[in-house]
């Protein structure tokens, strides 16, 4: 009877943590109620920033549709940034940094990642295929006449997306991450441990390892290759890591082990009482002053 009753607990727990493991791997790689970015915006960013814009659009390595908005100033300096936004979010959650980068000249474009937004593609990678996105969106963008330097930005998924390009993009100048993970790995873990409220890694390591070998075996995709850290510890990029130290989604830590990775290529600045991607929020002047600063002095 005993043995029958260890067998029944053991079955019920393989089936619960298989479930949870499926669960969470179709949750982390879906967008759910994607923002849909409004051209009623962008003609105001334009307005306001006396630039001009257009629609943007590439086909990926694998033939998902990507798509964004183009800002031109009417004064440009030859210098092109491409902005990343976060995961669940859209190229409008970006646009408050158009503004200042399109007065200090710059062009400036604001891409949906896949699964986000207007673009295409059913499911995220976090950087796994997004990476390669982002090179292509740079040759894109360097073929248009007069711009002949590359600069990147991104928030959140966008900042460890632009992070992991590092390694297959040769034409940064320089690059502005703020709150980007280290490594999928790690996040997934404090994300898991958040929504459990405290429950140790070591209970939630089968969930967490199952579900990335679900994420591998149902979609194709690796999700250890999703490491900005990887990346920094072999970039020359100039990279100033931004990261608020009341970042209770994405914990400054992540930042901290990016910058003692690289520290030659990196610049850290933690911005005391930020929490996630409010830096600017803090000080916006200065936030503006110190961003449009890093990218004209590279």
């Amino acid at each position: 009877m005993l043995h029958r009753t260890l067998i029944g607990l053991f079955a019920a727990v393989a089936i619960g943590v298989l479930s949870g493991s499926v669960f969470v791997a179709n949750w982390a790689m879906h967008v759910y109620g994607k923002p849909s970015p409004d051209p009623v915006d962008a003609q105001s960013i334009a307005r306001d920033s006396n630039a001009d814009w257009s629609a943007a659009e590439i086909t990926a390595s694998d033939g998902v549709i990507l798509r964004g908005w183009l800002f031109t100033p009417h004064q440009p300096n030859g210098g092109a940034i491409i902005l990343l936004h976060g995961a669940g979010d859209s190229r409008l959650g970006v646009l408050g940094h158009a503004g200042y980068l399109l007065a200090a000249g710059y062009t400036v474009l604001t891409p949906d990642s896949r699964g986000h937004g207007a673009s295409g593609g059913d499911y995220i990678t976090y950087g796994v295929k997004e990476a390669a996105d982002v090179h292509m969106w740079a040759s894109w963008l360097l073929h248009r006449p007069g711009l002949t330097r590359l600069y990147g930005m991104g928030e959140s998924m966008g900042a460890a997306i632009l992070l992991q390009s590092l390694a297959t993009e040769p034409r940064w100048r320089a690059v502005v991450a703020e709150c980007p993970f280290a490594t999928f790995d790690e996040i997934a873990y404090e994300r898991m441990t958040t929504v459990t409220r405290g429950i140790p890694r070591a209970s939630l390591w089968p969930i967490v390892q199952t579900a990335f070998l679900y994420s591998r075996l149902r979609y194709g995709v690796d999700l250890h290759r999703a490491s900005p850290l990887a990346a920094i510890r072999a970039t020359h990029v100039p990279t100033l890591l931004i990261h608020g130290t009341a970042d209770d989604h994405i914990p400054y830590r992540n930042s901290v082990v990016l910058h003692d990775a690289n520290p030659s290529a990196t610049t850290l600045w933690l911005v005391p009482g930020a929490v996630h991607v409010s830096a600017m929020a803090i000080d916006p002047q200065l936030y503006i002053a110190r961003v449009t600063s890093w990218f004209h002095d590279h």
